[in-house]
């Protein structure tokens, strides 16, 4: 039996994260990934944005750890010459019955803190995006975008540096929760935790039912979220990211760059029942309607396909979003358990915040100042 003072399992950008907080602040840390390498889960096939904290429902998780998030983000960035590009971001109403609802999502980032929105007209537009047609738009400065594996990197190396411990290759085949405390089984050892995290992101809802001891109703249900990418080969017109007016379960069919400047389009919407990474070209062809709402000139046969994602949803397709679900013992009743339910999109953007809130979520001495 192996003693460990706190486990993570699942090294992610909020795994890592999390393993960062809690090495800061003197506890003894391993961390267990069931992969060959971190990071190639959910944090390996997003957008690769920093988000401004917009969307997200006023004093929920989302909304406060997006915007405590991307302000830590941008320093934590710079100081360590992660690449990074705060490029901005226009949010197009293409036509007028449109404007409505991006007043109201200027309505709840004000009131998510977000102090920096601008409405533009069709003029200015126009002088900043010539290709772009819209009749409105609002423009976030604040969002930008960042290279999350060398972010991860730099999480790890944190980490390590406090004295954390990365275990690969080190999956997590079950947990009992005991009188005594926490254990957990891997292929090679059983562990004993005062503290565990279960940050698996996609597979946290499945690790969860292998704890003995935890109560099967505090286990939300898992969806999956396919979101499919398309990128756009050659130079793009645009210098923002652009982003139609959301839509249920997404924020819609939206441009964004990578650092080497080059353009993708995505992600969709598309409910799975298994996870599959593969795109499918066909769906190139509502692709092309989305974008030529607010990008008339895209070219036939311009698309190809890219990438693909998944996002853990704790909700059905005909339910209402959820907010990112931290389950601590007041929700289930076993001390220093944590599981972390739901952790998408901006999971990558409150990544730091979040490492500090589930840090102070779980230890006593920790401050929590969300």
């Amino acid at each position: 039996m192996e003693r460990i003072e706190c486990t993570v399992i699942g090294a992610g950008v909020v795994g890592l994260s999390v393993a960062r907080a809690l090495a800061a602040r003197g506890r003894e840390v391993l961390v267990l990934e069931a992969a060959p390498a971190i990071g190639t889960g959910i944090s390996a096939r997003n957008s690769e944005v920093i988000h401004a904290g917009i969307y997200y429902p006023t004093g929920s998780l989302k909304a406060r750890l997006c915007v405590a998030g991307r302000e830590a983000l941008y320093p934590y960035c710079e100081a360590r010459g992660i690449a990074h590009r705060r490029c901005g971001k226009l949010i197009v109403a293409s036509d007028a019955a449109q404007c409505a609802a991006l007043q109201q999502l200027a309505d709840k980032g004000a009131a998510n803190g977000v102090n920096d929105l601008t409405w533009l007209d069709a003029d200015a537009i126009r002088q900043r995006e010539p290709a772009l047609r819209a009749v409105a738009a609002l423009h976030s400065p604040s969002t930008g975008i960042v290279d999350s594996h060398a972010l991860m990197l730099s999480l790890l190396g944190d980490a390590q540096r406090d004295g954390a411990v990365l275990a690969l290759k080190t999956p997590v085949l079950s947990g009992e929760c005991t009188a005594s405390g926490l254990q957990l089984q891997t292929p090679e050892m059983r562990i004993a935790s005062r503290f565990v995290v279960n940050c698996a992101g996609l597979g946290a809802q499945a690790l969860a039912h292998r704890f003995s001891g935890l109560p099967t109703a505090v286990i939300p249900p898992l969806h999956l979220a396919k979101g499919n990418y398309f990128a756009l080969p050659g130079r793009t017109p645009f210098r923002h990211l652009i982003y139609p007016a959301p839509e249920a379960h997404g924020l819609g069919v939206h441009l964004t760059l990578d650092l080497a400047g080059q353009a993708r389009f995505g992600p969709d919407v598309e409910w799975v029942e298994r996870e599959d990474y593969t795109v499918d070209p066909q769906r190139a062809e509502a692709f092309y309607a989305a974008i030529r709402r607010y990008w008339p000139a895209l070219p036939d046969g311009a698309l190809q396909p890219a990438y693909a994602g998944i996002r853990p949803k704790p909700h059905a397709p005909d339910e209402a979003s959820r907010d990112f679900i931290v389950a601590g013992e007041e929700t289930h009743g076993i001390p220093g358990l944590v599981h972390l339910f739901g952790i998408e999109s901006p999971g990558l953007t409150a990544s730091l915040a979040l490492g500090e809130y589930v840090a102070g979520h779980l230890l006593d001495d920790a401050p929590n100042p969300f």
